[in-house]
């Protein structure tokens, strides 16, 4: 029997709806699959817990087991039906510049806890190198300290020459350092009288650009910085580790008393006074928020549009995060087995 105009009419909202349906489920269908092979991926060990290897020892085969937060989240990408997804991890065990191995032939994505930053887009010469994913974790940076010295270390502003404050170079927990106590100026020069050591002798900065620290990448007779000494009785020693074993032994340093902070970000601070039994403390906390996600080829931005179809939905938009995960670290998993179950609704 054929539709009267009123019954086409009340039938409409439904059969636009189906429409839709189908619609979104053949773009779905026809945009699905991010990658036709494995993708290299290259994460960094030492970032508890947002990434890290499951042994320590980079000579065990432990060193490249993937854990942690953004592990998780890449696993879950992976069991996305229909996304084409498939990662050959590989550690990345030194920091410096950890982003810019996504523009090598190394890897097509590199992961590790990287905030995404404008700075870090380009190589030292200006050219755009480096795109990121949407932003997946959200950081602030914090001191980390002995519990001892909690009351008189918890806001930066007490950070004075006498204090030691330890730093990963190239990471936004030294920039964001140097930036809050004004050791550098708005582009990252440092101030005119700071005595840089390095491994070729001791340098003095002149305020310019020769003498630049920012996240994204430091001026060249820098790159091996030791320790800056500063040229006002207002500003703390930064001294650099980790170039080995990563922040354990910054951490390790800490424990013993040769430093008397730690600047690094909030989350895995806060991991380690939790595994420390509150033996460190985060003592202060940086008022600036970023968002941290994954790094890939400027020229892979097609990859990077698929994957953030994919992250987005993983984390529902950025709302779950890691204190969701904390909580429950199925959350991806359980998100990835939803997707999984409305694709084959989908093709029935």
């Amino acid at each position: 029997m054929p539709f009267s105009s009123d019954s086409l009419l009340r039938a409409l909202p439904a059969l636009l709806l189906i429409a839709l349906a189908h619609l979104g489920a053949a773009q779905d269908a026809e945009g699905a699959a991010c990658a036709d092979e494995p993708l290299s991926f290259g994460f960094y060990p030492y970032f508890a817990p947002v990434s890290y290897s499951a042994d320590e020892d980079p000579e065990s085969a432990g060193f490249q087991e993937h854990r942690g937060y953004e592990a998780d989240l890449a696993t879950a990408l992976e069991a996305l039906e229909g996304a084409g997804l498939s990662f050959q991890r590989r550690a990345i065990p030194l920091w410096e510049d950890i982003w810019l191995q996504a523009a090598s032939a190394q890897f097509d994505i590199v992961g590790g806890g990287i905030t995404i930053l404008d700075s870090r887009r380009s190589d030292a010469d200006g050219e755009e190198q480096v795109t990121f994913t949407a932003g997946h974790i959200h950081f602030r940076q914090s001191l980390l300290a002995r519990a001892a010295d909690q009351d008189k270390l918890d806001s930066y502003d007490k950070l004075t020459s006498d204090i030691r404050v330890g730093a990963l170079p190239g990471t936004t927990g030294e920039a964001r350092l140097l930036e809050i106590t004004g050791y550098v100026d708005e582009d990252g020069n440092l101030l005119a009288g700071a005595r840089i050591d390095t491994p070729a002798g001791t340098l003095i900065a002149d305020g310019g650009e020769g003498y630049r620290i920012t996240a994204g990448l430091a001026s060249e007779k820098l790159s091996e910085r030791i320790q800056l000494h500063p040229p006002l009785d207002s500003l703390p020693q930064v001294v650099y580790l980790g170039s080995e074993i990563g922040e354990r032994e910054l951490i390790e340093a800490l424990q013993r008393g040769e430093l008397d902070a730690l600047a690094r970000g909030e989350i895995n601070s806060r991991a380690v006074a939790r595994a420390t039994d509150d033996d460190l403390v985060v003592s202060a906390l940086d008022d600036a928020v970023e968002v941290g996600g994954f790094a890939l080829d400027a020229d892979a931005a097609d990859l990077v549009e698929c994957l953030d179809e994919k992250i987005n939905w993983l984390t529902d938009n950025r709302n779950i995060g890691v204190a969701e995960w904390l909580d429950d670290p199925l959350v991806f998993m359980k998100r990835a087995e939803t997707w999984n179950k409305r694709a084959q609704e989908n093709e029935t």
